[in-house]
C-alpha cells in the first residue's frame, strides 16, 4: 500500500497559536515522515481561516522537495476555480522538473462558500470551471502545450516552458465524492481522492461507478482510490480513545464551521449533491452524532486496532492508497509526533507488506 502524510496547516482548536507556529509544526512533521518510510507528503489548499491556510500548495511543495529530497510531494488539492489553468500548468511543470518527477498533482473544485466569496466567484460555476481547466492542465503536462476555448477559459495555444520533463501517467489525482465528480476524475484518468468521514458502505456505489467509467473511457483498470484521513495512534486503547474524541471531534467541529454543513445552501448550489447528503446527515445527527460517526470511520487507537480497521475497509472498497494527517483539531505537537512515529513503526510496515485484495462490488 502507498501511504502518504497529509498536512492541513490549521490553527482551529489551538489556543493562541500564531500562523508561523502552525507552519513550523507541520514542516517538522513532514521531515519526520520523510525519514520514517512514508511515500509522499501531501497538502491541502485553503485560504483565510483557522480551518486551514495554505494559499499556494505548489509553492509549499517546491520548498519541501528540496528540504526532503527522497519522498514524493503532492497537492491534495489545487482548487482549480481559484486559479488560471495556464499558471497551474507552468508551476506544476517547474516543480516536477525540480523534483525530478516526484510531483503527484491533485486537483479539486472547492467546497467552502466563504472561500468562493472572497475570490469573487460563484460556487455554481465550480463544476464548469473544473471540467474546463483540468483537461487543459493535464494535456499541457502531457504535450507541452496548453490551449482552451471554453466558456470560462479562452486560452490561445502556447508552449509551456520549461517543457514538462516526465510523464504524468499515474500521477494525476482528483478530489471526488459525487457521481459528477467521479465522472470528471475518470475522464482525466485520475486517482479519485476521498475523505474518511462516513461509512464506506455508503460510498461504495459511487466508487464502483467511478471505476466503471474509467474502464469505459480508457479501456484499462482504474488507478487506486486515495483515502485521506485524520489519525490518532497511541499505546493504549483508553488513552487514545479519549484523545481521538477530543481532537477528531474538534476537527469535525471545524469542518462543520468552515463548510457550513448545518446550513441549507447545498440544496441550491449546482453539483454538490454528495455534500447535500452529508449536510442532511449532519443536521439529523447533530455535532455529537457526527463525531461518533466520524470516529467509527476513521483510524484511531493502538496499532493493532488501526490495522484491523484498515483491513476491514479494504474488504469493503478494495485496494486503496492512504494519506494520513496527524496534526489537526488542537492536537499538541508532541502527541502528533508520537502518533506519527508509532504509526510509522508498527502500522506502516504491515500496510506495505499487504498484497492486493479482490475489489469489492456494490450490491
Amino acid at each position: 500500500m502507498d501511504v502518504g502524510m497529509m498536512m492541513v496547516f490549521a490553527s482551529y482548536g489551538w489556543e493562541n497559536c500564531p500562523d508561523n507556529r502552525v507552519w513550523e509544526e507541520e514542516i517538522r512533521l513532514a521531515r519526520v515522515a520523510a525519514d520514517s518510510g512514508f511515500d509522499c507528503l501531501w497538502s491541502a489548499e485553503h485560504h483565510f481561516n483557522d480551518y486551514s491556510f495554505v494559499p499556494d500548495n505548489i509553492n509549499l511543495m517546491t520548498y519541501l522537495t528540496a528540504l526532503c529530497p527522497d519522498i514524493d510531494v503532492g497537492t491534495a488539492a489545487v482548487i482549480l476555480p481559484w486559479h488560471d489553468p495556464l499558471r497551474v500548468a507552468e508551476n506544476a511543470a517547474v516543480l516536477d522538473m525540480l523534483s525530478k518527477g516526484r510531483l503527484r498533482l491533485g486537483l479539486g473544485r472547492g467546497l467552502a462558500r466563504r472561500e468562493f466569496a472572497a475570490f469573487r466567484l460563484s460556487m455554481d460555476e465550480s463544476r464548469g470551471r473544473f471540467d474546463e481547466a483540468a483537461p487543459m492542465i493535464v494535456n499541457a503536462l502531457k504535450t507541452g502545450f496548453i490551449e482552451g476555448d471554453g466558456r470560462y477559459y479562452k486560452q490561445p495555444r502556447i508552449e509551456i516552458r520549461p517543457r514538462p520533463q516526465h510523464s504524468f501517467d499515474g500521477r494525476i489525482y482528483a478530489v471526488a465524492s459525487s457521481e459528477d465528480s467521479v465522472d470528471s476524475a475518470a475522464k482525466l484518468g485520475a486517482h479519485v481522492v476521498m475523505f474518511t468521514d462516513r461509512p464506506w458502505e455508503m460510498r461504495l456505489p459511487v466508487i464502483e461507478r467511478g471505476r466503471e467509467l474509467h474502464r469505459k473511457y480508457h479501456g484499462t483498470e482504474p488507478p487506486h482510490l486515495m483515502i485521506t484521513e485524520f489519525c490518532v495512534c497511541g499505546p493504549t486503547l483508553a488513552e487514545t480513545e479519549e484523545e481521538a474524541r477530543k481532537y477528531q471531534g474538534k476537527f469535525v467541529e471545524s469542518n462543520f464551521h468552515h463548510y457550513e454543513f448545518l446550513g441549507e445552501h447545498f440544496k441550491t448550489v449546482k453539483g454538490y449533491d454528495s455534500y447535500q447528503q452529508k449536510a442532511e446527515i449532519a443536521r439529523q445527527a447533530g455535532l455529537e452524532g457526527a463525531i461518533t460517526g466520524f470516529m467509527q470511520a476513521a483510524s484511531w487507537g493502538p496499532p493493532d486496532k488501526i490495522l484491523r480497521g484498515i483491513e476491514a475497509r479494504r474488504k469493503v472498497i478494495g485496494d486503496f492508497e492512504s494519506n494520513v494527517a496527524f496534526r489537526f483539531g488542537g492536537i499538541p505537537y508532541d502527541v502528533a509526533e508520537r502518533s506519527l512515529k508509532l504509526f510509522a513503526k508498527e502500522v506502516l510496515p504491515v500496510l506495505k507488506s499487504w498484497g492486493p485484495v479482490t475489489t469489492a462490488k456494490a450490491a
